[in-house]
């Protein structure tokens, strides 16, 4: 039986149709790098104090030393949350009593910020933080903003998945695309912290929907050594640009309504990209809907000059036919113990990688300096790591690949307990070297889950994949708190799971030179041996197999379970 890519080899890998696919998808990705970290300049909490009114009989003196200093990690600072009273300094202003000489500032009562608070405008003109005051005893809704945002991304990921195996990827894309910058743009108009966050939760719907079903239509669409590319230099490259953009934007733009604002343009551009991209032939196919997929790639054959033969999918006697009224949903991601077990490693994987890298790139604060270059930094560093994620995806097997990526990072955030406090600079570094890990991991995690799953599961195999990482994301704000109960327990609880997750890695099969399974039976086929078999004798990355089985160290079934 010839499978997808046999029959569409008369295309070729890399010919006009391919390219323009490659793209658009790419570019579609741009604002994905926005929106996921704009609320470390939306949501950022400048140096503020108490706001003192102005009145004609307080003095200077007075003015300078109602609020109270405060030490805060060895350093002397202005509190943030209270004040001498107010009533009590004018009365003694009046009398014409000098603070520290004529009265014990530590015998004057304290009161709240009464009146508000006082926020400096050396970096922002203005944030969410000081639009709606959350700090004090709102300063939970900080981090509680992310975590909103990251709920709206998780909630996506479960009905995206499912909606884009049920009605197509291409419209899911477009749908989606429109909800994040439709919703981006009405959150210029947010008048409430309340309203914002709603909004700020539908942005994160669409933000991970239209990702992962770039993501898949472009894996399913292209093929080989291009699909690799496209998944990590593609996709994965394309966000860090957007992330990298996201400060050049914030310096220039320090108002976070105007941000807003400019962050939603670039979603308009993407309206022609209908006209251009095509829906999966793959998925056409998985539901049957052979005519259709036959008639965009003959379209393909036109751009690429090449002739596609007369019957390009040749029925075989026997052979498995996808039934268009058969859906699928995440329970069949459990349904029997081979699946259970891929599904099940991967969620912990998934939701290491996921927690460990924003918790890492959303604490840019401990770079320390200007937050902007911090910012910049915490992107740019991707960009390597994209680069060598499309070398191991290349060259090397995908589990030997994903256990080395996250024991660089596990091991890099475990010794930042050994530097000496005289280095921050090293710690940083250590810091900056987990991430690289984490992000090298989650481009290899994101190839390597779409090559594991069927067409008829895979949107929903990433999609699932995708909520669950997403779980570690809601928790990634809180997990630099915890420094307040040992300074490197952080660094501690990512290393140890992303060691762990390593260790799990080696158990899931191989599918480095495989072609992509069709179907749930196709999926069954793999069952896992040695984890490491198959290394020492891999073909060429073209897609040759690497062992006698064809299963880079797995081995066919006897018998398959019915899908």
């Amino acid at each position: 039986m010839r499978g997808y890519e046999d029959n569409t080899a008369f295309l070729g890998e890399w010919g006009p149709f391919q390219q323009t696919v490659f793209f658009l998808l790419c570019a579609s990705t741009i604002p994905n790098g926005f929106s996921a970290f704009s609320v470390i300049f939306l949501g950022d909490s400048p140096p503020h104090h108490c706001f003192v009114p102005d009145s004609g009989n307080l003095s200077e003196a007075w003015r300078k030393a109602i609020i109270p200093i405060e030490v805060v990690n060895g350093q002397e600072k202005e509190s943030k949350c209270s004040r001498y009273r107010l009533d009590v300094v004018r009365n003694l202003s009046a009398l014409g009593y000098i603070p520290g000489l004529d009265v014990n500032l530590t015998e004057v009562e304290q009161e709240c910020c009464v009146d508000g608070w006082s926020y400096s405008k050396d970096i922002y003109q203005s944030t969410i933080v000081t639009e709606f005051d959350l700090v004090c005893n709102d300063k939970w809704k900080q981090p509680f903003t992310s975590s909103v945002y990251f709920l709206g991304v998780l909630c996506g990921s479960f009905f995206s998945g499912q909606l884009s195996d049920r009605f197509g990827r291409k419209p899911v894309l477009f749908v989606t695309m429109a909800v994040q910058t439709l919703f981006t743009f009405v959150q210029v108009f947010s008048q409430s912290w309340e309203m914002f966050s709603v909004l700020f939760f539908i942005v994160g719907l669409g933000q991970i929907s239209n990702y992962v079903a770039a993501f898949v239509l472009g894996t399913e669409i292209l093929t080989a050594t291009v699909r690799v590319l496209y998944v990590t230099l593609g996709v994965c490259l394309f966000f860090a640009f957007g992330y990298m953009m996201l400060p050049l934007l914030a310096f220039f733009i320090r108002d976070w309504r105007s941000l807003l604002l400019v962050m939603s343009v670039p979603g308009l551009v993407y309206i022609p990209l209908w006209w251009f991209i095509p829906e999966s032939p793959r998925w056409l196919l998985s539901q049957g809907r052979v005519e259709e997929a036959e008639a965009i790639l003959r379209d393909a054959a036109r751009r690429n000059r090449v002739t596609a033969p007369e019957v390009i999918f040749e029925e075989s006697e026997g052979e498995e036919k996808p039934k268009p009224e058969e859906h699928h949903s995440p329970l069949d991601l459990l349904k029997t113990s081979n699946i259970r077990k891929i599904t099940l490693i991967l969620a912990l994987v998934w939701f290491t990688l996921s927690m460990g890298y924003f918790a890492i790139s959303l604490n840019t604060s401990r770079l320390h300096g200007d937050p902007y270059v911090n910012c910049f930094i915490s992107a740019a560093i991707e960009v390597p790591a994209y680069v060598i994620s499309w070398l191991f995806l290349r060259y090397l097997p995908r589990r030997i690949s994903a256990s080395a990526s996250m024991l660089l990072g596990g091991g890099a955030l475990y010794f930042i307990q050994l530097v000496p406090p005289s280095l921050p600079s090293l710690s940083i570094a250590l810091e900056m070297l987990g991430k690289f890990g984490m992000a090298i991991g989650t481009a290899l995690m994101y190839a390597y889950t779409g090559e594991l799953y069927p067409t008829v599961i895979r949107n929903t195999a990433l999609g699932s994949c995708a909520m669950i990482s997403r779980v570690g994301s809601i928790i990634a704000p809180y997990i630099m708190t915890l420094s307040t109960y040992y300074k490197y327990l952080p660094y501690i609880l990512l290393g140890s799971l992303l060691v762990l997750s390593a260790m799990a890695i080696p158990l899931l099969p191989e599918s480095f030179g495989h072609p992509l399974p069709e179907t749930i039976k196709q999926m069954h086929k793999r069952k896992c041996g040695n984890p490491f078999s198959g290394v020492m004798n891999h073909a060429s990355p073209s897609g040759s197999p690497t062992d006698e089985s064809g299963f880079g160290g797995c081995q066919e079934n006897a018998t398959y379970p019915n899908a």
